[in-house]
């Protein structure tokens, strides 16, 4: 291998998640009177999380979101925990298909809790172990900071100069680029418009891949 080990993002990287989560947030924005599209979602949302993510939301509609859509997200939430949400074409082939030695971690916004319930309906929680790591959970500035990167290297015991990152977004991208990284923009995944390309090369990630088995040979 290329690489000493393989950091992943989890949501839009492995799980069709940002498409389902996105979706729902343009839906609830438009019920209340701020028509949105999920372009318009993916464009202003996408990776972020906690304040950063309510603020870009309400920096959207130009006021504080009603009450009620931290109820809408949390029953969408519990849905999907519920009935899982299925993995990105190739992903779980490419997964499996890496050697075992080789160290692999998850780095996202996400919680543990949904990462774990997610790896488990597509099958590859054993392949991580206890390598899942939260923005939330395990540094004190999330994405786009590169530190939750920095964490999972450590964690794994190798220079993150010699790790390669798997993003989608343009915020995570942005982190793992500065993380020293070497950078592999994934744009395979459903949520992925015919611009986004051209906003992660624009962010400075090394390669850019369609599908997983481009992302194979770049690391070959």
């Amino acid at each position: 291998m290329t690489f000493d080990g393989i950091i992943f993002d989890f949501d839009g990287v492995l799980i069709e998640s940002e498409a389902v989560g996105n979706r729902q947030i343009a839906a609830y924005l438009t019920s209340i009177g701020h028509p949105t599209t999920p372009e318009d979602s993916f464009a202003n949302f996408m990776g972020l999380s906690g304040a950063s993510f309510i603020g870009a939301v309400e920096n959207w509609i130009g006021r504080s979101l009603p009450e009620d859509f931290h109820a809408a997200r949390r029953i969408e939430d519990q849905r999907a925990m519920h009935e899982g949400v299925d993995a990105v074409e190739g992903a779980v082939k490419f997964v499996l298909g890496l050697p075992d030695a080789l160290p692999k971690a998850i780095a996202s916004s996400s919680t543990t809790a949904w990462i774990t319930r997610h790896l488990e309906h597509i099958g590859l929680r054993d392949v991580f172990g206890d390598r899942i790591f939260s923005g939330k959970e395990h540094v004190t500035r999330g994405k786009p900071a590169p530190d939750i990167y920095l964490h999972a290297a450590q964690a794994l015991g190798i220079d993150i100069a010699r790790a390669v990152i798997v993003e989608d977004s343009p915020v995570g991208a942005t982190g793992a680029v500065a993380s020293g990284a070497h950078v592999i923009g994934f744009v395979g995944a459903t949520h992925c418009g015919p611009d986004h390309a051209a906003k992660l090369r624009s962010i400075g990630v090394h390669d850019v891949a369609e599908t997983f088995d481009e992302i194979a040979a770049l690391i070959a």
